[in-house]
């Protein structure tokens, strides 16, 4: 997008802007394209027919988390993985990777599973909106564990368990990026444990309870941004 050029909204947007903000022609707008900065901009046309805005400058904008966090979470049930992709968004995750494993209780192929990505995809774009990001998430299709697992990783990998003996708090500052694995509602299986510490995946614990799935990540995710992202205090001077 250039200076002066006018940018036509999509459906979603025309119906936030016309019918929730209802702004009228020369309010002025804020645009992201997902691949960052912010582009001030000028509503020119705000009706059920369109909406357009004029853009009027690029500020760049630094609200993307310094580590680059992969999660990688067991699929749940409808509005519980609606609520981890939209909060993992707001946390800083960089890209989301939808697994099937032993336990998940929900079944998903062929239309339901490409209909179900795009309801995802939606959350999360909204959840970028909302949060002020101007990076979108990366979204990846839903694999089964093994197949996911059988993928390189690099940086560092790991993932909860609350039987583990170590906690988030004794590992070092993690190298770029960072890929934390979360189960399902039943949790990880043995073996998907097993056979993620055969990968060099590492197992860490939260604390003595255990945590429902859309509030472990959600967990892990604040301790990661408070011990080394932008939830840390600034370093002294």
């Amino acid at each position: 997008m250039r200076r002066g050029e006018t940018c036509r909204l999509d459906e979603r947007a025309t119906r936030h802007v016309v019918s929730v903000l209802r702004l009228r022609p020369g309010a002025p707008v804020i645009l992201f394209n997902g691949r960052g900065g912010e582009y001030l901009g000028t509503l020119t046309q705000a009706s059920r027919h369109g909406a357009g805005v004029r853009i009027d400058t690029f500020q760049p904008v630094a609200v993307e988390s310094p580590i680059h966090i992969i999660l990688a979470q067991g699929i749940s049930r409808g509005e519980r993985m609606d609520y981890t992709l939209q909060k993992a968004v707001e946390l800083g995750v960089a890209d989301i990777n939808p697994l099937l494993t032993e336990r998940c209780t929900v079944k998903l192929a062929g239309e339901r599973l490409e209909k179900r990505h795009q309801h995802w995809r939606g959350v999360i774009v909204h959840a970028s909106e909302q949060s002020g990001r101007d990076r979108i998430p990366g979204l990846a299709p839903a694999r089964t564990f093994f197949q996911w697992l059988a993928l390189p990783h690099e940086g560092e990998c790991i993932f909860l368990d609350p039987e583990a003996t170590r906690t988030l708090t004794e590992l070092q500052r993690p190298s770029k990026p960072l890929t934390l694995v979360i189960g399902p509602e039943g949790g990880l299986a043995p073996e998907e444990k097993r056979q993620l510490e055969k990968h060099g995946f590492r197992a860490v614990r939260l604390g003595p309870r255990i945590l429902r799935t859309e509030t472990a990540g959600m967990a892990a995710l604040a301790v990661i941004q408070a011990l080394w992202g932008d939830f840390a205090p600034a370093p002294r001077a």
